[in-house]
């Protein structure tokens, strides 16, 4: 499945904004900063499709060294189409236009702090050249979508009554929220399934 199979399924969605993700999450919308990341998929020398996956600097002050889509905060007057596109460059080095913004998808509140908007993004060819700045980035991952597009771990625990989701990475297991981000994406574009993910809780670490 390439471009124009995912802009079509993710342009038969309809997402949930932040005036309603709140309703189904575990996470509290009051003073949530607003963020966007991006969900950029790139074409492996093989022709499979994969996504961009960053591992957080170990001295980062906030969620230092976990997995993350590339992706951050908006700068005044910035939207989130526009922040994901810059975040992506910034911490990536890929580049692209407003033209290969692909969709959105569901806001996600975080427990955090954050809003989430997640933005699709078409990256082209996987470039081997890759790299972010070291502070921020420890390394970029090509991860196969082939890998994400399985079914999710749900795991309960005793701090909240929602299930926290985990997708297998690089033997590990990837969190809410990017696990419950990654897994609408691979629903809605791979598939067209309308499923929604502000349930999904994320794990304890997290939350600050």
């Amino acid at each position: 499945m390439q471009r124009q199979a995912l802009t079509e399924n993710l342009a038969r969605f309809e997402r949930v904004p932040a005036s309603q993700a709140s309703q189904a999450s575990p996470a509290s919308r009051d003073g949530l900063k607003a963020a966007a990341v991006a969900v950029c998929v790139v074409v492996q020398d093989d022709g499979a499709l994969a996504v961009l996956i960053t591992q957080r600097a170990d001295t980062l002050r906030s969620h230092a060294g976990q997995w993350a889509l590339p992706g951050g905060r908006h700068e005044p007057g910035e939207s989130a189409e526009d922040a994901a596109r810059r975040e992506l460059h910034e911490e990536t080095g890929v580049s692209v236009g407003a033209g290969d913004v692909l969709g959105l998808l569901d806001d996600y509140a975080t427990r955090s702090g954050y809003l989430i908007t997640p933005v699709v993004v078409w990256g082209g060819p996987a470039d081997p050249a890759m790299r972010g700045p070291e502070s921020e980035v420890a390394g970029i991952h090509v991860i196969s979508l082939a890998d994400f597009d399985v079914p999710p771990r749900l795991v309960r625990i005793p701090e909240s009554t929602a299930p926290v989701i985990q997708l297998p990475l690089l033997g590990e297991y990837l969190h809410a929220p990017t696990a419950a981000i990654i897994y609408q994406f691979c629903q809605v574009a791979l598939h067209g399934n309308m499923i929604r993910v502000a349930h999904f809780e994320q794990p304890v670490f997290a939350w600050k």
